[in-house]
């Protein structure tokens, strides 16, 4: 009795399965385009950056002038900052809504690897306590990323600069 209740409950259950009226439509051609993807290419190392400074890099990408409450059709030129506690990002763009060219600062933002080894190469009794992560950005010319550090050993204070290689400045 048991395996005939659980054949028909098997049957009842797998003939639904066919019942379904699946409709198709034609939709219409939608074309996807990244605006801003140089900026981010230009930014994009095999190092991992700092969660926030990632997320507002991509905001920062893919703001949208046209659609702020701003725009209007007789200015050529864009001036958006972008804030957040670790920094901030003063971004350009065009009437198209283009990138143009940034100016950015972050404060103790996670150093890459490149830097950190080539400071403890050169220094290597001393500590990191504080850096700045710097970056200009413009579209012709690409992306300069650099790094001011400062290290202590004791009560001696050095400040450094360095480039994302780890070459010093």
């Amino acid at each position: 009795m048991k395996k005939v209740v659980l054949g028909l409950l098997a049957i009842g259950l797998s003939s639904q399965m066919y019942s379904q009226i699946i409709k198709t439509e034609q939709l219409s051609e939608v074309s996807v385009y990244a605006t801003n993807y140089k900026y981010l290419n230009e930014l994009n190392t095999s190092e991992e950056v700092s969660v926030p400074v990632e997320l507002l890099h991509r905001k920062v990408a893919g703001f949208n002038v046209k659609d702020s409450e701003f725009y209007q059709d007789d200015y050529d030129l864009y001036q958006v900052n972008f804030f957040i506690p670790e920094g901030t990002i003063l971004a350009a763009y065009d009437a198209n809504g283009k990138l143009i060219r940034t100016a950015e600062k972050f404060k103790n933002i996670n150093l890459p690897k490149a830097v950190k080894e080539s400071i403890d190469n050169r220094f290597p009794e001393w500590t990191i306590t504080k850096d700045i992560y710097l970056v200009n950005y413009q579209d012709t010319k690409g992306a300069s990323l650099k790094y001011k550090v400062k290290l202590e050993n004791g009560d001696k204070v050095l400040r450094v600069k360095l480039d994302e290689m780890g070459n010093f400045l």
